[in-house]
């Protein structure tokens, strides 16, 4: 009847006595948010190329190497990252909080001996819910073939200073705009020693109680040339955990008869990011790898995926090994290390720009649906329900969504306004995969939450 009312409204002429939000129920939300556009091409690839250039210059960023010097080293480097972040802080009228996160690490195979392990991190706090964060992160350190070699000259310009420049400019992008949620933007140490950085960050988040609801790792944003001989500037992998590492016993028992194998948060955030960029972005191909990262490699995305923090890697297609993890030289005319020649930093700007218009999209939506729930086993349709967190303010209402099993995206959906459950008439259960998104005023959604434990972020 209300439906029925507003338009009649409508019809008679008096548009302007009815209210945003009866608007909202009738209409829905926009099914764009127009600023992404202008975020995605916001990214400046001269600007990144100066600061990977600028990081190449510290001569070796490896964790082990020398910190009291002002000009080469990983203390330099982190001091550096810092000041940059204060800047761009300074010219947004003090919106970014930086800080140190440390800890001291020893006895490990990579860190014999006692090493503060140094992140910094920059905080822009969101004005409705400051407690959820989306974060992206790339790494300060680097390394040549000896993963103890602290001293030799490891310009690490791809792996990872790439990473670790898209961070910053994507600060300067987003820090002239404000969010509900808040941003973190990292740079993570101690990677190539054995992810210890991201260990220590996930642990002083689950310490202050941040609600981090995605981590975007990029680690190797700016090649597009491989060891197969393929050059690629228009293709980007991100790669994904399946199923959630820290599941009890109980919830992987449930998981056998209820689903949920491909729908961890960490899945549906990589279709979020894909959902994203196939929207905002041009010539970007987002290649979703249904794997937690590169077969039987590591990335720092992994550390905050076991205590069940939603985590991601950004990457390049096409991988040239010989610039990984090397020693400067050239060996029967083959030129080994990571050096700046094989940097595209066009390509890493537009990586950047996915990231950015991920954060933004997350950072603007409202709290994401919570205790999300299906019922509807040997009955004729299924059910959803969920419930409505604390400070939702720029609420519009939720969006269902709805897929056959075998689909690798999110293919059906329909906006029911500030409801609390749904009912998908004639969808039996056993067929479907379905979730739910929170959409924001203004357009800007979650990612799909999948029910159960299974899909909670």
């Amino acid at each position: 009847m209300k439906t029925l009312a507003l338009a009649t409204t409508l019809l008679l002429g008096t548009a302007a006595s009815v209210s945003a939000q009866d608007m909202s129920a009738l209409y829905g939300p926009p099914s764009e948010v127009q600023d992404l556009y202008t975020i995605a091409t916001a990214p400046s690839a001269d600007r990144i190329q100066s600061d990977i250039q600028t990081l190449v210059d510290f001569g070796t960023r490896h964790t082990l190497s020398e910190t009291e010097s002002d000009t080469r080293g990983i203390g330099a480097a982190r001091r550096w990252i810092f000041a940059e972040f204060e800047k761009i802080s300074k010219d947004c009228g003090g919106c970014l909080e930086v800080i140190y996160v440390s800890d001291t690490i020893e006895g490990e195979r990579r860190i014999p001996n006692p090493t503060e392990v140094v992140s910094v991190l920059a905080i822009q706090r969101g004005t409705i819910d400051p407690n959820r964060y989306v974060m992206m992160s790339g790494d300060i350190d680097s390394r040549v073939t000896d993963p103890l070699d602290g001293t030799s000259d490891s310009p690490g310009a791809n792996d990872n200073a790439s990473g670790m420049a898209g961070v910053i400019e994507a600060a300067r992008v987003l820090s002239k705009r404000k969010y509900a949620g808040s941003i973190i933007y990292a740079g993570l140490s101690g990677e190539e020693q054995g992810l210890f950085g991201g260990k220590i960050v996930a642990d002083y988040a689950l310490e202050n109680d941040w609600q981090i609801k995605g981590v975007l790792n990029n680690d190797m944003i700016s090649n597009i040339t491989g060891i197969d001989g393929v050059t690629n500037n228009s293709t980007v992998r991100v790669f994904s955990e399946g199923t959630r590492a820290n599941e009890t016993p109980a919830e992987a028992r449930t998981r056998r008869f209820t689903g949920g194998e491909v729908d961890s948060p960490s899945r549906n955030l990589a279709r979020y990011v894909k959902s994203q960029g196939d929207q905002y972005m041009t010539n970007l191909d987002i290649m979703m790898v249904y794997r937690l990262d590169r077969f039987g490699r590591g990335g720092h995305h992994r550390p905050f995926n076991v205590v069940g923090i939603p985590g991601i890697r950004i990457m390049e297609t096409h991988e040239y090994y010989d610039r990984q993890h090397q020693d400067l030289r050239t060996e029967d005319g083959i030129v080994y290390g990571d050096t700046m020649e094989g940097v595209d930093a066009t390509y890493a700007a537009k990586l950047t720009a996915l990231n950015a218009i991920t954060l933004a999209g997350m950072a603007g939506a409202p709290p994401f649906p919570a205790n999300v729930e299906a019922t509807g086993a040997v009955q004729p349709s299924a059910k959803l329900t969920w419930e409505t967190p604390e400070n939702a303010d720029n609420l519009a209402g939720y969006r269902v969504h709805w897929r056959v099993t075998t689909a690798p995206e999110w293919t059906h959906s329909r906006f029911v306004g500030k409801a609390n459950e749904w009912t998908f008439e004639n969808l039996v259960i056993d067929n479907y995969f379905f979730g739910v998104s929170a959409v924001a005023k203004d357009g800007s959604e979650t990612p799909v939450v999948f029910p159960g434990a299974a899909g909670r972020f």
